[in-house]
C-alpha cells in the first residue's frame, strides 16, 4: 500500500497543482490554516485560483502571500477585513469576490461534501446575497437556493494525524477544516504531532483517513501566527 505520509508540502503538492484550480484553504482567521501549504503553491507559480476559505489572511501571512504574488483569481468567502492587499485589489475590480454569509459558507461546504448539489436558507433574502439565485416559498417564508461545494484540491491544518489520514483538530482550528476535508476531490493535509497508525483514540478522529489523500508533518518550532494580540495593560502598583 502506497504511504499517504510526504516529505515536505512541496513534494505532497507536486504533482496536483495546475492553473486555475478552486481550492479549500480551511482554518479562521489565522488559526489552523495550512501555512506550509499555502507557500508551497506560492513558490510553485500557479496562477488564476478561485480559493474557498472563511477570510483572507493578512496581508504578510495565509492566504495574503497569494493575493500580493496575484496568483488568485477569486475569492469565495465571507469576511475579508483583515487584509489591505485584498481590499486593494477588490475596489481596482482586479480580484472577483463571491462573498457568502458565514453559515451559508459552512453550510456549501458541508453539503458538498455530504453530495448535496443544493440547499435553500432564509440567510440573505431580500439583500444583495440573493441577486441571481432561484427563490422557494415554504410554509409561507421565502428560501433561496445554495449550491453545495466541491473543490478540485483541500488543504488542511490539523494538531494531530496519524499515517493513515486520521485526523484531530483543537479548539478554533475545527471550524472549517473538517467539512472542507470532505468536500475536494483530493485532501492534503498538515499536522503539527504526526503519530503512527492505531495511535488515536477512534473516538477522538474528527476526520476519518478515507478523506485524506496525503500529509505532512509540519517542522519543530514552526511559525503559527497570532492574528490579532490583545494583552491587558499591567496595572500601577
Amino acid at each position: 500500500m502506497m504511504s499517504k505520509v510526504y516529505p515536505d508540502a512541496r513534494a505532497a503538492l507536486a504533482d496536483l497543482l495546475r492553473d486555475g484550480m478552486m481550492i479549500h484553504a480551511g482554518g479562521f482567521g489565522l488559526s489552523g490554516i495550512p501555512s506550509l501549504l499555502i507557500e508551497a503553491i506560492r513558490d510553485s507559480g500557479v496562477k488564476d485560483l478561485t480559493f474557498v476559505s472563511n477570510n483572507a489572511g493578512v496581508d504578510d501571512a495565509g492566504l495574503g502571500i497569494l493575493l500580493k504574488t496575484r496568483q488568485v483569481k477569486k475569492m469565495i468567502s465571507s469576511y475579508v477585513g483583515e487584509n489591505a492587499e485584498f481590499a486593494r485589489q477588490f475596489l481596482a475590480g482586479e480580484l472577483e469576490i463571491e462573498f457568502n454569509p458565514q453559515g451559508t459558507l459552512a453550510e456549501r461546504i458541508r453539503a458538498g461534501g455530504a453530495g448535496i448539489p443544493a440547499f435553500y436558507t432564509k440567510t440573505g433574502v431580500g439583500t444583495a446575497v440573493a441577486e441571481g439565485k432561484p427563490t422557494m416559498e415554504f410554509d409561507g417564508e421565502t428560501y433561496i437556493m445554495e449550491r453545495g461545494i466541491v473543490a478540485d484540491l483541500a488543504l488542511v491544518h490539523a494538531w494531530m494525524g496519524d499515517t493513515e489520514g486520521n485526523l484531530v483538530y483543537r479548539k478554533t482550528a475545527r471550524n472549517f477544516n473538517p467539512m472542507m476535508a470532505t468536500a475536494a476531490k483530493m485532501t492534503v493535509a498538515q499536522v503539527e504531532h504526526l503519530v503512527p497508525a492505531g495511535e488515536i483514540d477512534g473516538d477522538h478522529i474528527i476526520t476519518p483517513g478515507i478523506y485524506v489523500q496525503r500529509i505532512i508533518q509540519c517542522p519543530v518550532g514552526f511559525e503559527k501566527r497570532i492574528e490579532q494580540r490583545t494583552v491587558r495593560k499591567l496595572e500601577q502598583a
